[in-house]
């Protein structure tokens, strides 16, 4: 371990979150069974804790089973709490599960039933409560089962509007009960559905606006949902930033047009993370930077710890390369060029100045290497 990067130790400063469902990964995949054992939520508090973490996440069922009676959810709960205050962490985010039960197969709130859509809308309300009991102010709604096979099933614009009243039924929710709670709604092109409504940010946002209270309603990008689609996770999360609404944000790497992989973060694209973690940080992005991500089903349960360890440290690795980009005298020094050239002909306007504009070089490639070796360490 190189003594230049000994001070990269996590703190509850950089707002650093895992899911319990991440860490608690067991490595089940569709080709086979688990590979390690469960991790009970205190155990994952605990251990997160003496990481570095600032908090947890959580799905409804992640802590509460399903079937459990209600005084059996409220001593769950209760010792939850304890665990929480004892190793000094927080949950600033809880989501709901919408997608296991068998009774989501053709969506929660798209689902064709309409008791389907009215029981998911009161599972994630009682989700939402759980939220605040916490203590977390966000609550990410991802429609994992919001989509289709076979088109003929049900008019797409039926299914909008049914995801429109659920999304609403939840603002009304948070109104109502004058919750300090804003939901952050989470795009995914596929899988398990064949083709998931609202797949990008793009169409999030667009969605966003035609809701009765959109003020509540911002978006969770994932690094590897925009990778699945092909696209920049960078510019989905700019969008995102520039109309004010990254409430929350997945951290993860992925290689392009595969199956959700879920790598550690930073992991597979160098480049892409430098320029996602320089993104968060120029932004002054408040918000946790939550690992959605899970070891390798080759590992056991130390390799789960040193995955949540890895994953941190990557994170502080790119924001020290993110420092040394602003420090770096000829990197700051071919982009003042730039910028200078382009303030210097600003005012031609004639038709000489275009020609100029058309002939001239822009020395990207000198820009670009220089990024290149600063990520390598040879600068």
């Amino acid at each position: 371990m190189s003594d230049n990067y000994n001070h990269l130790i996590p703190q509850a400063a950089d707002r650093f979150t895992f899911g319990l469902w991440t860490v608690g990964n067991r490595g089940r995949d569709p080709f086979g069974d688990a590979v390690r054992p469960p991790l009970s939520p205190i155990d994952a508090v605990r251990e997160l804790s003496r990481l570095g973490a600032q908090g947890v996440t959580l799905h409804d069922n992640d802590l509460v089973p399903m079937e459990a009676s209600q005084e059996q959810r409220n001593q769950i709960v209760r010792d939850f709490k304890m665990a929480l205050e004892d190793y000094h962490m927080q949950v600033p985010m809880v989501t709901v599960n919408l997608f296991y039960d068998p009774v989501f197969k053709d969506g929660a709130f798209t689902s064709s039933a309409p008791w389907v859509r009215r029981f998911a809308i009161d599972k994630a309300k009682r989700a939402m409560d759980l939220g605040v009991e916490l203590g977390a102010g966000i609550f990410v709604l991802w429609g994992g089962r919001e989509g289709a096979e076979v088109e003929a099933s049900k008019d797409p614009r039926d299914a909008l509007k049914w995801y429109r009243e659920g999304i609403n039924a939840l603002t009304e929710h948070i109104l109502t009960q004058g919750y300090s709670m804003r939901i952050a709604l989470e795009p995914k092109p596929n899988e398990p559905r064949s083709d998931i409504y609202l797949p990008t940010v793009g169409s999030m946002l667009a969605f966003i606006h035609t809701l009765s209270h959109p003020e509540l309603v911002g978006v969770n990008p994932e690094v590897a949902h925009a990778k699945m689609a092909g696209l920049n996770p960078v510019h989905e999360v700019a969008q995102a930033i520039d109309q004010g609404k990254l409430f929350h944000i997945d951290l993860n790497d992925q290689r392009i047009a595969r199956f959700d992989q879920d790598l550690r973060f930073g992991s597979d694209d160098i480049k892409g993370t430098f320029y996602l973690v320089k993104l968060l940080e120029d932004s002054d992005y408040q918000g946790p930077r939550h690992f959605d991500a899970h070891a390798y089903r080759t590992e056991d349960v130390a390799g789960v710890w040193d995955f949540a360890r890895g994953s941190m440290r990557s994170y502080l690795a790119y924001r020290e390369k993110v420092r040394q980009f602003y420090q770096d005298q000829e990197i700051q020094g071919a982009l003042r060029r730039i910028q200078d050239l382009n303030r210097e002909k600003s005012g031609m306007e004639d038709e000489s100045a275009l020609n100029w504009w058309r002939e001239r070089g822009y020395a990207y490639e000198e820009l670009d290497q220089l990024v290149t070796e600063l990520l390598l360490g040879l600068r």
